[in-house]
């Protein structure tokens, strides 16, 4: 029986040690049916096989069930995300610079993965798994925080408690961009330096 044209060609079998790659290979597939869906229950392993192009048992030998897999391929999304955050905030020349990066990265980095943004933060694995990993997105903003009052461009008080409403404050700007688009809404960017005024207390060179 021939494949169709649509249909992904059939992969060989894995040559030893290479479990791992075929793994990465269904994760990253993962992610992008996910960022195109925006819903973690419209996902099946089934799918998830045939974007790879193996059979959808061979997902099984990694993922006991879709919650798995999800988890895995979020935890790999988060891991990603934290990076490229990192990178961002090099960009900066002092702690207020580089927070203001790492909040415009995240708005641009969800502009360009609204999908995957609404599963990490909005699915319903969310209600019946603990995310573990997505606490370190919340422990490196509470740090970023802590530097800008260290470095005395905020007012001294409870870093995790300014973080946690900045936090806030962003993912709600962000969350209605993705579910509201037709919202008149200001730029992301002067939002966030209302936001780092506001709720950090920094003081932002005039533009």
């Amino acid at each position: 029986m021939h494949a169709t044209a649509s249909s992904p060609p059939a992969r060989g079998r894995n040559r030893r040690g290479q479990g791992e790659r075929l793994r990465g290979d269904i994760i990253d597939a993962t992610l992008r049916m996910l960022d195109e869906l925006r819903d973690d229950e419209a996902l099946s392993l089934r799918a998830v096989a045939r974007e790879v192009g193996i059979a959808a048992t061979s997902v099984y030998l990694h993922f006991a069930d879709r919650d798995a897999l999800v988890y895995a391929a979020l935890e790999q999304c988060t891991r990603d995300l934290l990076r490229d955050l990192e990178a961002a905030e090099a960009s900066g020349d002092d702690a207020v610079a580089r927070l203001r990066a790492r909040l415009l990265f995240l708005g641009s980095w969800v502009r360009e993965h609204a999908g995957l943004y609404k599963v990490l933060h909005e699915s319903g694995l969310n209600r019946r798994m603990h995310l573990a990993f997505k606490q370190e997105l919340a422990e490196r903003t509470t740090a970023a925080v802590r530097r800008c009052m260290d470095e005395g461009r905020a007012p001294a008080g409870d870093a995790a408690a300014v973080a946690l409403d900045l936090r806030a404050a962003v993912h709600g700007a962000v969350s209605l961009r993705v579910n509201e688009p037709a919202l008149p809404l200001p730029p992301l960017e002067e939002q966030i330096d209302r936001f780092l005024v506001k709720l950090v207390g920094v003081r932002l060179p005039a533009a």
